[in-house]
């Protein structure tokens, strides 16, 4: 690890040398996840329609719901035969092969969700954790919101055009595919990357084997995830992740007009990201980074720790030294909880900006009686 000032000053401006990407998409963002830093971003705001990739918020709900201990794998749902009717069929789009009145478990309709873009599966699973789809699609809309993805909604479990009622951002999705991968890792491990997926059977009785159409299955090393998805209105798009070595990185590109052509500008966007950048690891989970200010606490400070491995992200070939401070807004107030985000460690890096969170190494209650009447007392006199 390289030698590393830390301050508590704002970081002045500094013009990115960014490594240059010439991409054809017309949306496209990337992030690594290690450090937190943004190395691409084109028309990351604008709203597109999801298609296929809103299914990455239904199985985001379901990992929820697991995770819990809410829903079980193994529980079985029934396949309502007015579903079936809606989608199945060559106008119903992708499908998994159910059939009416079929029971099958929560586990295989992830699958058919995940690795084949079933829409009838992402709707049985939808009635089945919900009662309705509305009231699953409530439910997404709220994930939406607690995640952050502020200029994200939905309309529905499957991505199919809506009149505009599902819209998303590229920014959005990288959120959204981050806190997959973060939250439920067994999770995402079990059902993302999957090469192929055989449910139901041809009119002859032949088992039917989908391949899983994300683009980075057997062609990009490193690549495990996540979700592709193609309409007429919104084009082909993919949220896709690949790790090596330990650093995690998350595409997303929409708007492209074949499939081959998401293919491989996916490919050689993620390329791009790990062969143009690095990233170097400044302190492990647990190390005591700074302080800072508490104002009427039972402490007059808290100290500042790291929630996880922090690193920081800069163009490849850089032999700059970084430099960081330590950025929140205080002095803070008390009651302050011990794993509270509080402050932020902002590392510049040859111009590379990361902001990495920093949290409250201990709990700090409000100050007492006695304590506020001393504090006051301090401040009176030009003490504190």
């Amino acid at each position: 690890m390289r030698f590393l000032p830390l301050a508590f000053l704002a970081i002045p401006a500094v013009a990115l040398a960014s490594p240059e990407f010439e991409g054809e998409a017309p949306i496209a963002y990337l992030i690594d996840l290690q450090s937190g830093t943004v190395l691409f971003e084109k028309d990351a705001d604008r709203q597109i329609p999801p298609a296929s990739m809103a299914k990455m918020m239904t199985a985001h709900v379901a990992f929820a719901l697991i995770d819990s201990g809410k829903l079980d794998e193994d529980e079985i749902c029934t396949v309502d035969p007015d579903t079936w009717r809606q989608w199945s069929g060559p106008a119903a789009g992708s499908t998994m092969f159910l059939s009416p009145g079929e029971d099958v478990s929560v586990e295989n309709l992830l699958f058919g969700v995940v690795t084949v873009s079933g829409n009838d599966a992402s709707t049985v699973l939808a009635e089945c954790i919900a009662g309705t789809e509305d009231a699953f699609v409530e439910r997404m809309n709220d994930k939406a919101e607690e995640l952050g993805m502020s200029n994200s909604r939905f309309g529905n479990a499957k991505g199919w055009p809506d009149e505009g009622a599902s819209m998303v951002t590229a920014r959005d999705l990288g959120t959204l595919a981050a806190s997959t991968i973060d939250k439920y890792p067994e999770l995402y491990a079990k059902y993302y990357g999957r090469e192929a997926f055989t449910w139901g059977e041809t009119g002859g009785g032949t088992p039917i084997t989908q391949p899983n159409r994300n683009p980075f299955i057997d062609r990009l090393e490193g690549g495990d995830g996540l979700k592709t998805g193609h309409t007429e209105e919104a084009g082909y798009g993919f949220t896709g992740s690949a790790i090596r070595d330990g650093r995690r990185l998350v595409m997303v590109v929409a708007g492209l007009d074949s499939y081959g052509g998401r293919a491989s500008e996916s490919v050689r966007f993620m390329e791009w990201g790990f062969n143009a950048w690095e990233t170097e690891p400044l302190f492990g989970e647990g190390a005591e980074i700074g302080s800072a200010k508490v104002q009427l606490g039972s402490s007059g400070s808290v100290s500042l720790v790291a929630p996880r491995d922090l690193a920081a992200t800069y163009p490849a070939g850089s032999d700059e030294d970084p430099r960081a401070v330590i950025r929140y807004e205080g002095p803070l107030k008390a009651p302050i909880a011990a794993g509270d985000h509080v402050a932020d460690l902002v590392v510049n890096h040859d111009g590379a900006i990361s902001v990495l969170p920093l949290v409250a190494g201990e709990d700090v209650e409000e100050a007492g009686f006695f304590r506020r009447v001393w504090l006051g007392f301090k401040q009176l006199f030009g003490m504190a």
